[in-house]
């Protein structure tokens, strides 16, 4: 078993990205943490696309911040994502606020940062700036593209754009298009942040505040959405808030009474200490336009019949928020064109976030996927 071997890149583009909204960026940069040593054929990379708040660091733990990568647990020697044959590669989506060009970039046309005029971006859009990733790495195909929620969409749109650079793609507590009711919750959080006196239309840097409150609603909006019911009621139930030897009653007060809205508030507040405002509108819409149907009259078997790579797809029975339902839409679109296709159905109590949890089926299953892939590169 050898280390985690992590290397740090901060990539500049200077050919022009024309947007799939008609607008372009003249040059962008992208942040990218790479973990493993890529083979001599290029053949051993897997590309792992991020969900809405994480970024590059992927794995092993950041030298200045301290902390895990978000799938730590998934990827590294050993691991169900095994570093010593993997070379896997994260990158940080553009629009982001975590080093990739985005809204808080200096816009070299103005020198100012981008705020507010910084162009929607698109799932398909991250897809063709990773494709040219790919090509500054000389990697002609991925052994695979691998994402959950968010990140399973960009691993889907890589099949469709891209079908002959990729042999498998994993999706993780995905779906082909958000329903009425996700783009519902995007909606209310985005209303939040933009009605919060601190937005400034999109150009709170100039006035140096940041649009906290709406923040704080935004990430308590979408943090309900993430866990399970059942989740909820094991770790908080009705408890109040009180220190030990307080009276068990309520106060009458719109302070925080419950546990679960102590807990809310604090993951609003921590949100707010490190994300940007902009950044949340635009991955939002992101998530709201993908749907890879739309142009073959909601037709997602048609959609999907140029895909030539294998597939893995993986839902938790309790997430409400990308349901089994629509990861089974996936796989039978993926039969309807007698596409290679793997699916797993896990039995988890903890909701949407499961795919970033420990969890031994889950992870047993990558486990052996990726060693038959091995298997296959040998």
């Amino acid at each position: 078993m050898t280390g985690l071997n992590t290397q740090s890149y901060s990539i500049q583009f200077n050919e022009p990205l024309a947007l799939k909204s008609g607008a372009q960026l003249g040059s962008y940069s992208l942040e990218v943490q790479t973990y493993g040593q890529l083979n001599a054929n290029k053949t051993n990379a897997v590309l792992i696309c991020h969900a809405l708040n994480a970024s590059h660091h992927v794995a092993g733990v950041d030298p200045v911040s301290g902390k895990a990568g978000w799938w730590d647990n998934m990827i590294g020697p050993g691991k169900p994502l095994d570093t010593n044959h993997f070379f896997v590669i994260g990158v940080n989506n553009l629009g982001s606020c975590f080093g990739s060009t985005g809204p808080m970039s200096i816009n070299p046309e103005t020198n100012t940062p981008y705020g507010s005029t910084f162009p929607l971006v698109t799932v398909e859009d991250w897809v063709i700036s990773q494709a040219r990733l790919a090509d500054y790495f000389g990697i002609q195909k991925f052994a695979a593209v691998m994402g959950g929620s968010l990140g399973g969409m960009q691993a889907l749109a890589w099949g469709i754009q891209f079908p002959e650079r990729v042999e498998h793609c994993l999706i993780i507590a995905s779906a082909a298009s958000l329903s009425a009711q996700n783009i519902a919750f995007n909606e209310i959080a985005r209303s939040a942040i933009m009605s919060d006196p601190d937005f400034h239309e999109g150009n709170y840097y100039a006035h140096q505040v940041t649009p906290r409150r709406g923040l704080r609603v935004a990430r308590m909006i979408g943090h309900i959405t993430y866990l399970s019911n059942d989740d909820m009621a094991e770790k908080f139930g009705r408890d109040l808030k009180r220190l030990q030897g307080d009276p068990q009653d309520y106060r009458f007060s719109f302070d925080t009474e419950f546990e679960v809205e102590s807990y809310l508030r604090y993951q609003g507040e921590k949100f707010a200490d490190y994300f940007d405002a902009n950044t949340y509108l635009l991955i939002t819409r992101a998530l709201d336009y993908f749907d890879p149907a739309k142009n073959h009259g909601g037709n997602l078997s048609k959609a999907l019949a140029v895909m030539q790579s294998k597939s893995l797809v993986i839902s938790f029975t309790t997430d409400w928020r990308f349901a089994p339902d629509r990861s089974r839409e996936i796989v039978k679109a993926l039969l309807d064109n007698k596409h290679s296709v793997t699916y797993a159905e896990i039995d988890a109590p903890h909701g949407h976030d499961a795919f970033l949890l420990d969890d031994e089926r889950y992870h047993g299953i990558l486990r052996a996927y990726f060693s038959r892939m091995q298997k296959d590169l040998a």
